[in-house]
């Protein structure tokens, strides 16, 4: 399962370890993702999520039916 955001599409960022000596290694920064479990009142039962942090504040602003209205607009299985 690849470490992306199931609400914004965030993946990991990709770069360079750049120590004293300037001998540069790849690296990755990894997305801050959570699994979190909301309630869909319209359809009367639960959807668990793989979210990150930006991810769970766009839940609390516009609440988890318009996101997954959204999601589903996309072509995202819900």
């Amino acid at each position: 399962m690849s470490r992306t955001c199931d609400v914004t599409g965030a993946g990991p960022g990709f770069g360079n370890n750049v120590p004293w000596s300037k001998h540069k290694t790849r690296r990755r920064w990894n997305v801050n993702l959570q699994s979190k479990r909301y309630f869909l009142p319209s359809e009367g039962r639960h959807v668990r999520l793989r979210v990150s942090a930006k991810g769970i504040k766009i839940i609390d602003r516009d609440g988890v039916e318009a996101v997954v209205q959204r999601m589903r607009a996309a072509g995202k299985q819900v």
